[in-house]
């Protein structure tokens, strides 16, 4: 069903992306299928953001993302969750693992799993994630669900930076995603993802930009 207004993105999709002396070097943390991973290798590719994604650690041995990235021609490394004492000694290994590789930012994309400050410290203000929600609405599991169940008019999604409580964090941008008659949680979701996938890439530039003027 076509929508009958138009996503709004907020800051907008810039015209002119950001550039860098140097290309972002990323690392990504997956537990999916990986579409946001393969959004973010698009907009390297096309020339959009200035980055290089250095390694996709993910957690789930049966994980999409595993394949995705193998297509994409990027290196991987299977963390499984299950194996760890604790959620802090995961977050070790990620952290040595990212660092061996050589990322300087921690993209989050589709990770289900709670950090810790073990990954939050390593990386401070260098950890994003994109969560299904225009937060600080419907944090947690199921957000689209969630929303369609509040009968909210609007949907979205949001680009913040992670802090130790679940999906908080400063926000570097969202996108308004109308909630269309009718609405059923398999359509909006694909709405909601199609609006993911254009956003996160300029989050991140614009988060690189926004931590150049911190430093």
């Amino acid at each position: 069903m076509p929508e009958t207004a138009p996503a709004m993105i907020s800051p907008p999709l810039p015209d002119a992306w950001p550039q860098f002396e140097q290309p972002l070097k990323l690392g990504v943390m997956a537990s999916g299928n990986g579409s946001n991973l393969e959004a973010i290798a698009q907009a390297i590719s096309r020339g959009d953001l200035h980055a290089q994604i250095q390694v996709v650690v993910y957690n789930n041995p049966k994980a999409g993302v595993a394949e995705r990235a193998a297509r994409l021609g990027l290196p991987t490394v299977l963390l499984n969750h299950r194996q760890y004492p604790s959620r802090e000694a995961l977050d070790k290994d990620i952290v040595e693992t990212l660092r061996v590789h050589g990322a300087d930012w921690v993209i989050m994309a589709g990770w289900m799993r709670c950090v810790t400050s073990v990954l939050i410290d390593a990386f401070p203000q260098r950890v994003l994630n994109i969560h299904p929600s225009l937060l600080p609405s419907f944090p947690g599991l199921h957000a689209v669900e969630q929303a369609l169940a509040a009968g909210v008019k609007v949907a979205g999604c949001t680009v913040h930076q992670v802090e130790l409580a679940v999906d908080s964090g400063p926000i570097i941008m969202q996108a308004v995603v109308p909630v269309q008659p009718g609405d059923t949680l398999v359509m909006l979701q694909a709405r909601v993802q199609q609006q993911e996938h254009r956003i996160y890439p300029a989050a991140i530039a614009l988060a690189a930009l926004e931590g150049k003027g911190r430093d």
